[in-house]
């Protein structure tokens, strides 16, 4: 069982994600398009620097759905090892 602070922890990391993930999809699509200024994929870059760390979905852990175990994760099932059995 996880500690229930890691959990509470790991909402908030997905209320995040979901908060900025609009604007992040733009931020990076306009820091790589070919169309636009060096100065506005610059800009663009910087403003996704600005974006809080925990906006990044890469910063987000597969959980048990059941007690949060975070290792042994099976994600087709949403289920760690040890409650598949």
């Amino acid at each position: 069982m996880a500690k229930t602070s890691k959990i509470i922890k790991q909402r908030q990391r997905e209320l995040t994600v979901a908060k900025y993930a609009e604007r992040r999809m733009k931020y990076k699509k306009d820091s790589v398009n070919p169309h636009l200024t060096q100065e506005q994929r610059d800009e663009a870059m910087r403003k996704l620097h600005a974006l809080p760390r925990d906006a990044s979905p890469t910063r987000l852990r597969n959980r048990d759905a059941i007690d949060g175990r975070p290792r042994g994760y099976v994600g087709k099932f949403g289920l760690s090892r040890i409650n598949m059995r």
